[in-house]
């Protein structure tokens, strides 16, 4: 059974009271681009959503950061199936960077507390297990308290064996440190094998680094998303976004609506890639 705080779903249910009055407008439009979506095009192959704002979300709306914090891990299960519901092979979801380790201790523990209760949540979802979701937790976990490690393997061994959509969800991640990781990983093996230093170097091509990044064996990230505003990748997967679509939106993660994923999707379709053509 999925579990929310009583204080996030008495605040879900004061955030929909405040938009009733715009429900049947978006309803409309909503089918509308639905409907467009579904025939216009090619879907990405692999999503890649930087869920920014829940900090800022909460002052704008005059309630606690941790419940900014919980209201936008709530957000990530409805965003997980309206991608289950298009048929999206692979989303890569960026929950917490390496940069945010200096942030608060109380606020970092709080986000690591989310994070494993959606683990557990995850590994028990009916929608995981009917879809045959994969789940990998990608980054640098070596701080995290044995607890959160735990529900994060748990949640990776549940779904292993499953072939249906992959979701990585990146946490403790950061693209300088996955492309050094990337790099050690080569170099050990080289080593192994009685490879010289310079024999590495000269061997070294980008398809190694491809085969040990965090996210390898997976499609390269199609199309990228951002809420908040903020128009950076602050890093998010550097080495797979070379030919990246890119997207940013104005709301903020836990505002993030049905609509506003469609209209994004409606701008992917409407775009010519060139892959440097």
């Amino acid at each position: 059974m999925t579990v929310r705080s009583p204080l996030t779903a008495a605040f879900r249910a004061l955030y929909s009271v405040r938009n009733a009055a715009a429900k049947p407008v978006y309803w409309w439009y909503e089918r509308r681009l639905r409907r467009k979506v579904r025939v216009g095009g090619k879907l990405p192959q692999h999503l890649g959503l930087i869920l920014d704002g829940n900090r800022r979300f909460a002052r704008a709306t005059g309630v606690q950061r941790d419940v900014g914090h919980s209201f936008g891990a709530d957000k990530a299960h409805e965003v997980l199936q309206w991608c289950l519901e298009l048929g999206i092979p692979a989303v890569t979801i960026w929950v917490l960077s390496t940069d945010n380790a200096s942030r608060d201790p109380e606020e970092i523990a709080h986000i690591l507390k989310l994070l494993e209760r959606e683990a557990l949540n995850l590994s028990t979802d009916p929608r995981i297990h009917a879809n045959r979701v994969r789940v990998r937790a990608i980054g640098q976990h070596g701080g995290f308290p044995a607890h959160v490690l735990n529900a994060l393997k748990e949640l990776e061994e549940a779904t292993a064996s499953y072939d249906g959509m992959l979701l990585n969800i990146a946490v403790g991640y950061g693209g300088r440190e996955e492309i050094v990781d990337a790099v050690k990983v080569y170099l050990e093996h080289q080593a192994v094998a009685g490879a010289t230093l310079q024999q590495a170097a000269e061997a070294l091509g980008p398809d190694d680094i491809s085969a040990r990044t965090y996210t390898a064996g997976t499609p390269e990230v199609d199309f990228i998303i951002r809420t908040s505003g903020e128009i950076r990748m602050s890093g998010f997967m550097l080495w797979q976004s070379v030919y990246s679509e890119f997207y940013f939106c104005d709301v903020y993660w836990p505002g993030f609506r049905w609509v506003d994923f469609l209209r994004a999707l409606r701008d992917f379709q409407g775009r010519k890639r060139r892959f440097g053509k």
